[in-house]
């Protein structure tokens, strides 16, 4: 009951953080995928990132899932007798494996946001469009760590 409750909170903080309001908003994110057609090399980046952000962003409540998931399987696993325990060890490796996976993709995001400063050299463009260069980079890795991470737990774990 107190891990749900941990991670129902978790999840709306993260939602909450990911939404913007009137009084907070940033110039350009609160519609950042209704963009028209970018102006600048800037712009298109700025839109790129976004666009992933916003592809793996609704995928952080399947991971999360899929952690719990796996948690109770290993939960599960270390009551077994020592001969069942012993026949299921690469299986237990695979399952200890998969929650990395999954804490480091959740990790990932979160921490992805925090860094992010979507006004980064605003009037310098040459900056800025160094500055999403290395954001795309991330946030496509944080895709990345997302994507394999759930493929892992879809193999792994039997709905």
């Amino acid at each position: 009951m107190r891990s749900t409750l941990l991670v129902l909170l978790t999840m709306s903080v993260v939602l909450l953080g990911c939404q913007s309001t009137a009084e907070h908003q940033h110039e350009g994110h609160g519609d950042h995928s209704k963009m028209n057609t970018p102006k600048t090399p800037a712009d298109s980046l700025y839109k790129q990132v976004m666009d992933i952000h916003d592809q793996v962003m609704p995928k952080l409540g399947k991971i999360r899932g899929a952690k719990n998931r796996a948690q109770q399987m290993l939960d599960s696993l270390s009551k077994l007798s020592v001969r069942q325990a012993k026949e299921l060890a690469t299986y237990k490796q695979d399952v200890e494996s998969l929650i990395n996976s999954l804490d480091y993709a959740d990790f990932a995001m979160d921490k992805w946001m925090v860094e992010f400063n979507m006004d980064s050299a605003k009037d310098n463009q040459e900056l800025r469009v160094a500055y999403l260069k290395a954001e795309l980079d991330k946030v496509s890795n944080v895709k990345k760590a997302i994507l394999s991470s759930l493929s892992m737990a879809d193999s792994l774990i039997k709905k």
